[in-house]
């Protein structure tokens, strides 16, 4: 085994932040939204606690973007311009995903500093990291005081056209967070990428020959 130090402090930090932000949010949110049925807390309080993480989530989000751009990583959540070699990589990886895992085949993608993640986990990410959470963001604040936004939440189609999407969204990151826990599973060991976001180094195995 060889290791590489593939997630720098900051990364590690703000992901944590974001993890823990987002099971809190999960759970309050669904005391909101079920509060009939659900007794983890009282109302009032499940909304002040959604709203306090909501903008941590926020704070933490804009230093993610800034931290990217500024540092050029961002070019990490951007697929190949070349098409072929993009939906090469994509179909490698969907049938290690779908198939060669299965078989004990080693993974297509080899994870390096600036290359971190494999064709499907950019166009994945690239969509979720600049288009959904920001939406959700986006909904989260114009619900958390629709009477101060109520020209925007008018421009957005209306209150229930807000919530519909925010809710929406809520249940796609309460789905994504179970398959990004079982994808976090599959290193060699089923710990090894988990250890790697406490540690920033990954164990990777040597090819022979190298």
């Amino acid at each position: 085994m060889k290791k590489i130090y593939l997630h720098p402090l900051p990364v590690r930090i703000w992901h944590w932040v974001n993890a823990i932000s987002f099971i809190v949010l999960i759970v309050t949110g669904l005391q909101i939204r079920y509060r009939e049925i659900l007794g983890l807390m009282k109302f009032r309080e499940a909304v002040d606690i959604h709203n306090i993480f909501g903008f941590i989530l926020i704070f933490n989000f804009f230093i993610w973007l800034v931290f990217y751009i500024v540092s050029g990583k961002i070019k990490i959540y951007i697929p190949p311009l070349n098409l072929k070699k993009f939906v090469m990589g994509s179909l490698k990886q969907a049938r290690y995903y779908g198939y060669g895992i299965l078989m004990g085949e080693p993974n297509p993608h080899h994870s390096t500093p600036d290359n971190k993640f494999n064709p499907m986990q950019q166009m994945a990410y690239l969509a979720i990291m600049l288009l959904l959470i920001p939406l959700q963001l986006l909904s989260g604040l114009l619900l958390w005081d629709a009477k101060r936004f109520s020209d925007f939440i008018s421009l957005a189609g209306g209150i229930k056209i807000v919530d519909t999407v925010h809710v929406f969204l809520f249940l796609f990151f309460m789905s994504f967070l179970f398959v990004h826990i079982y994808l976090a599973t599959l290193g060699h060991t089923a710990t090894a990428h988990i250890k790697a976001m406490f540690t920033g180094y990954e164990e990777l195995e040597e090819e022979h020959g190298h």
